[in-house]
């Protein structure tokens, strides 16, 4: 009786898998639907850790081979690579946080290389009038739709970051898989993309394109697509903008502590909250739940990690995390701004014991699983 049971259930989880891994790119790379694949295996189980522009600076460096704040702390990279491409779309030879797009490209083949992952997220520029993604015009997004005096732009924006994604390729000579992530915070005010700016059917309309133009007009298909909105109580306010299972792989959020170490209790619930949401809507659609974006500015709670964070992801485990950059001084500002610990900050210690007990992966517990293969 065992032996018929064994390969029927072996059956039924190869049924699983195939059903619930499909990408919506159904010409999707070999290493790109293996990282899907892959990614749907682990879920639930392990939580990848990120961290963006890990390799690019720190606190207190910058562009220093080999260096990196979490690796510098715990002997190992992390296990997903956060990069934003904010200024590809004008020509510029940096981005936003002044990375240039030459060193972004090596980087993303070191992480390839490696066996870790790279998402990409975009602040683009406003179109319709060249001011930063932060202007909030209401007429951008209708302007780059089809037929908007602004659409043969944006498909020349689309046509650079094709040339670019094109670009991205490992040692082994393939195209490096990417998790992107554009149109990010759909459901705050603060983009022109985002509920204040434009209407849920013209959000939708502009992701739906976006898709289509890059897969099936630039033949790009090294990409894993990320739907990520914020700001939401219920499972109606999370799909307001949602484009469809037809255009979307994984489902995000992202998520801060703002204000004192005492917010921690309403930051744990909050997200707690959001992640039931989300897995919720990830069961019913078939797609991953992943948080997009987090952290604690300055982490000045010193077991923030175990009494805090660790507690927010237990119950709903998502597919990984990514903690914002490690920006460190900023003169401009006159602050501190790193989202991650590094040797000698406060929470460094509780760090190391949250990466014990929660089935979290670096870089080098990531490798053995051999998520392109």
């Amino acid at each position: 009786m065992i032996k018929k049971i064994v390969p029927l259930f072996l059956f039924f989880c190869m049924l699983f898998v195939a059903v619930f891994g499909q990408l919506i790119d159904r010409k999707a790379t070999p290493e790109t639907k293996n990282l899907y694949k892959n990614l749907i295996r682990l879920s639930g189980k392990k939580v990848l850790f990120g961290h963006q522009d890990d390799m690019a600076y720190g606190v207190g460096w910058k562009y220093q081979e080999g260096r990196s704040d979490i690796k510098d702390l715990t002997g190992e990279y992390p296990a997903v690579f956060g990069w934003d491409v904010s200024g590809l779309e004008t020509g510029k030879a940096q981005n936003i946080d002044g990375v240039p797009f030459e060193k972004m490209r090596g980087y993303i083949k070191k992480a390839y290389d490696m066996g870790a992952i790279n998402t990409l997220s975009w602040h683009m520029d406003n179109p319709f009038n060249g001011k930063t993604s932060w202007d909030t015009v209401s007429v951008a997004v209708r302007s780059i739709l089809p037929k908007g005096e602004k659409h043969m732009l944006y498909k020349s924006w689309l046509d650079r970051f094709s040339v670019f994604a094109n670009s991205l390729k490992g040692t082994d000579g393939k195209l490096i898989p990417i998790l992107f992530r554009p149109f990010h915070e759909n459901g705050g005010g603060w983009f022109w993309w985002g509920k204040k700016s434009c209407s849920p059917g013209e959000y939708e309309a502009l992701w739906q394109f976006t898709v289509q133009y890059l897969r099936d007009k630039k033949h790009l298909h090294n990409l894993i697509y990320v739907f990520n909105p914020c700001d939401f109580k219920t499972e109606e306010q999370y799909l307001e903008r949602y484009p469809g299972n037809n255009f979307t792989d994984v489902l995000s959020f992202d998520y801060y502590q703002y204000g004192g170490i005492e917010k921690g209790v309403l930051f744990k619930q909050d997200v707690s909250t959001c992640l039931a949401i989300q897995n919720k809507v990830a069961k019913k659609t078939r797609k991953l739940s992943a948080l997009a974006e987090t952290g604690f500015v300055e982490i000045p709670d010193a077991a923030w990690w175990t009494g805090v964070f660790s507690k927010a992801i237990e119950d709903n485990k998502p597919s990984y995390v990514l903690f914002w950059r490690n920006a460190g001084y900023r003169e401009k500002e006159k602050d501190n701004h790193y989202y991650a610990p590094y040797p000698g900050q406060v929470s460094a210690p509780d760090f190391l014991e949250f990466l014990k007990g929660n089935n979290i992966l670096l870089q080098k517990g990531l490798r053995r699983y051999s998520i392109y293969k």
